[in-house]
């Protein structure tokens, strides 16, 4: 086995060691985003099946998801302590420990789904109910899957599509809420269904704010800027005049 004293250049042998634990770390931030998406469709294929028991499995599951994230944090943690990183390694950092924040708060979301599925599956739903929910989610998990893509490849434009596609995730979901006030207002009966359908949908909403997230990180990573509290037009301007 290869020591320090092999080497001609010790310090390269620790600059290779140090890039290796900043690939790591980026790594296994997109195995967490893997996980946390699997996590997303079985919740919402489980309330649309009825299917309790692949509910059951994704409200136990969460438990490798936050395993996952106070792993990866602690590596950070030993990478700031020991590493002194310079400035855009810190960025890097910072980022990796936000996004893991936010990767284990949809894992949240998804579990939340799971309980409302296993609600759903002991009551009447309309099924125009559950397939707007399918569409919703579907939405959702293109926002996701592409702002992990941006991670990978620090991607300030994926990013910044990222950000302008959940405005219509916003619309998809105000329109959930509206439809579901109107079924209960003529049928009550109807809802705690409804309600289970409204939550479900806010949940989603939420997974796509928080992909939303991770993309303004990418671009503080690669440009930065802070863009939260910024309207997209101006994010998009300011980044033309760089």
């Amino acid at each position: 086995m290869a020591t320090l004293s092999d080497s001609g250049n010790p310090h390269q042998h620790i600059s290779k060691q140090y890039d290796h634990e900043l690939l790591d770390i980026r790594n296994r931030v997109l195995s967490l985003g893997g996980l946390v998406e699997g996590q997303i469709e079985a919740a919402v294929k489980a309330l649309v099946d009825g299917d309790v028991e692949l509910a059951k499995r994704v409200i136990h599951d969460d438990g490798k998801v936050n395993t996952m994230e106070v792993s990866i944090d602690e590596e950070c943690t030993q990478i700031l302590a020991l590493r002194q990183p310079s400035a855009r390694d810190l960025r890097l950092v910072v980022i990796v420990i936000k996004t893991i924040i936010d990767l284990e708060r949809i894992g949240d979301e998804a579990k939340r789904i799971a309980r409302h599925a296993i609600n759903l599956s002991s009551q009447p739903t309309g099924k125009h109910q559950l397939t707007e929910i399918e569409q919703l989610a579907s939405q959702v998990q293109n926002l996701l899957r592409n702002a992990l893509d941006a991670f990978a490849r620090m991607d300030v434009d994926t990013a910044l599509r990222v950000v302008q596609d959940d405005k219509l995730v916003d619309s998809e979901y105000e329109h959930i809420v509206r439809q579901q006030i109107t079924y209960i207002m003529e049928n009550p009966s109807s809802t705690p269904a409804c309600l289970d359908i409204m939550w479900t949908s806010r949940s989603l909403e939420r997974i796509g704010d928080r992909s939303c997230n991770i993309c303004e990180y990418v671009i503080y990573y690669a440009k930065g800027k802070n863009i939260r509290h910024i309207s997209i037009e101006q994010v998009q301007k300011d980044l033309r005049v760089d």
